[in-house]
């Protein structure tokens, strides 16, 4: 029996919540979130199953004081720099740790200083942790790289992510502008509000898998428009305003494209899909009809790299690190 605790619970957290009650070799023994609303209440009442006498608490040290977990699942923040004084805070207590935060999926060339000071916390402190998630972590990057495993040469990998975001939770929605103006959007992408958090690190963990040394890599951001209305989010978009993203990722090598990652949700999509197209010896492409749903395939990615960061040596880690995390009971 695996002993979890749980440090983050938006509607993500919540979800593997539930989703390792499911399984017989997890078990949450604790929960730590910094909303007053929630403190003090039961974790399954919170996550809508049946009771786990776990209260929830607003500190690591609370939650450990009768118990002792094996591994800490940590769903708070995208940034990397946000994150870091968190998992200190875990890596006292001498926990291995889960992240689904993007910008730790592989911070080693667009955020090493900050990378080498959580590989050092982690090292001083005998543990191991993970970046991972469904995008990034796994379909923009992970998967593409194993796929390559099949090829004499690679000459050019892209990798097309199109979803329908109706079916995705609330937060995600907001994220990809849906229901703004063409302005309000923009002035969001200036902010960075509104970006798919991650892209630049999916090229970056693609270029570390294939040896090659990206000199540039090129981003653009462009709203979806609706073409009619759309009832079907959380929220009706009228004609003419946003209805999602599309997100454009480029990686150079010597000034030739060598990735290309596109990522669109919009609530207007109709042919979602995951979709990988290797160009080389052999040319491959790998299409997942109706697209992966990313709500389910992060929780699920992530408990499911469980065991596997509980076999690695102290030290930051990404995917590219790790045994493969297959699904377990």
């Amino acid at each position: 029996m695996i002993k979890v605790l749980q440090i983050g619970l938006g509607p993500l957290g919540q979800k593997i919540v539930r989703f390792g009650n499911q399984r017989k070799n997890i078990k949450f023994i604790g929960a730590v979130d910094l909303n007053p609303a929630i403190t003090g209440k039961d974790l399954g009442d919170i996550c809508k199953i049946e009771k786990l006498n776990v209260k929830i608490t607003n500190s690591v040290k609370e939650a450990l004081k009768k118990k002792k977990a094996d591994v800490v699942i940590l769903t708070t923040v995208s940034g990397i720099n946000k994150i870091v004084k968190q998992i200190e805070n875990i890596a006292n207590y001498g926990i291995p740790v889960v992240s689904t935060c993007e910008e730790l999926s592989y911070p080693w060339k667009r955020h090493s200083r900050t990378a080498k000071k959580i590989d050092g916390i982690c090292r001083a402190n005998n543990i191991a942790c993970l970046g991972t998630g469904v995008n990034p972590g796994f379909l923009m990057d992970y998967l593409p790289c194993v796929i390559s495993s099949v090829n004499q040469n690679v000459k050019k990998l892209s990798v097309f992510r199109i979803q329908d975001a109706s079916v995705r939770r609330i937060p995600f929605q907001k994220k990809i502008g849906v229901g703004l103006t063409r302005k309000e959007f923009n002035d969001k992408v200036r902010k960075k509000i509104i970006r798919h958090v991650g892209l630049p690190e999916s090229i970056d963990l693609i270029a570390a898998c294939m040896n090659w040394k990206v000199d540039n890599v090129k981003e653009v951001i462009k709203p979806v428009i609706a073409k009619e209305k759309i009832t079907k989010g959380f929220r009706v978009v009228e004609k003419g305003m946003v209805c999602g993203v599309e997100q454009i990722g480029r990686g150079f090598v010597n000034g030739k494209e060598v990735i290309k990652l596109v990522f669109k949700a919009s609530l207007a999509e109709t042919n979602p899909n995951d979709t990988i197209e290797i160009k080389g010896e052999p040319d491959i492409k790998s299409v997942i009809e109706g697209g992966v749903n990313g709500d389910i395939a992060t929780c699920a990615i992530t408990l499911n790299s469980i065991r596997s960061i509980l076999k690695m040596k102290p030290g930051l880690h990404t995917m590219l690190d790790i045994p493969v995390p297959g699904y377990f009971r």
